[in-house]
């Protein structure tokens, strides 16, 4: 159990430091790329950053986000023990460069690049992540997504239909959630991290309603059989999904009720709303009172 909290904890240690810098935790030499299988031509991909997705078969690869630049060449040859063919197309789950950070790699061998709206936008100009006081600069044209989409958009390709579907005001305004429909395999992004309490980039439209509500989404689709890739953390499923979904109503209920009473930032922090909670979800890299803090930014931000 603590070697199971351990790891868990260095995985979310290595999720805030690579949204914060460009491959902060660890030097892309050390990173080394493991690969689960998820379901028959389904895969998730580990690294540095967030989880990647794929689908692979005789049309080629579908790949869902992909970690930072120097790790290219390695996702490439882990994708290479599974498919001799290109990535014809490549899904942004939103914006934050943990997940975008290849784009321009993958861009120029030939992958196009999909995406919400809002993760263009806020690609194509400077970002500043008030969390961690940190200006991100616009990325370069090579990197941005050429097709974009308002609510959803399908992709029937290796005889699997790939629906992705915006959430509105989840960990960002621009997060999308790829169904493997004949698979019954979700990526989830940054709206699911399993296992710990999430960063909600509140300064990017977040809020821990509209996590709540992506997780309700995923959950009325899901079945005992359903496997969930997350954004950071193991993969997972219907159970382990449905326990952060409970968490995160949890924790918005309580803070709720203390921003309606007129609290303040400080005062919600002290009251420990989540105390009981921190054994469980707390090991990870958000520690409790600034999450805390970051639900409340997002309840209160105008």
């Amino acid at each position: 159990m603590i070697h199971a909290r351990r790891s868990l904890a260095c995985l979310a240690v290595t999720a805030v430091a690579v949204v914060t810098s460009p491959l902060a935790a660890q030097s892309a030499g050390n990173v080394k790329i493991k690969t689960v299988k998820v379901a028959d031509g389904v895969y998730m991909l580990t690294g540095s950053g967030g989880n990647i997705g794929l689908s692979v078969g005789d049309d080629g690869v579908f790949m869902i986000d992909d970690q930072f630049a120097p790790l290219t060449e390695k996702i490439l040859a882990a994708v290479s023990m599974l498919s001799r063919e290109p990535v014809r197309f490549l899904v942004n789950t939103h914006w934050h460069g943990d997940h975008t950070g290849g784009n321009e790699n993958l861009g120029k061998a030939g992958a196009i690049i999909i995406a919400h709206d809002n993760v263009r936008r806020r690609m194509s100009t400077d970002q500043f992540m008030a969390a961690f006081d940190r200006s991100v600069p616009a990325s370069p044209a090579g990197a941005l997504p050429v097709v974009t989409f308002t609510d959803a958009v399908t992709f029937h390709f290796n005889d699997e239909e790939l629906h992705v579907f915006h959430v509105r005001n989840a960990h960002t305004d621009g997060d999308a959630i790829i169904h493997f429909r004949q698979a019954n395999v979700f990526h989830m992004g940054d709206t699911f991290f399993n296992g710990m309490y999430p960063f909600i980039d509140t300064g990017s439209g977040g809020s821990i309603d509209g996590m709540i509500e992506a997780a309700d989404q995923v959950l009325a689709r899901a079945d005992r059989r359903t496997k969930v890739i997350p954004g950071h953390g193991p993969l997972g499923d219907r159970k382990d999904l449905r326990a952060y979904r409970d968490m995160l109503e949890t924790v918005s209920a309580r803070i709720h009720t203390m921003v309606d009473d007129g609290k303040s930032r400080d005062e919600v922090i002290a009251a420990k709303p989540t105390s009981e909670l921190d054994g469980k979800w707390g090991s990870g890299f958000m520690e409790p009172d600034q999450w805390v803090g970051i639900v409340y930014d997002g309840m209160t931000r105008p």
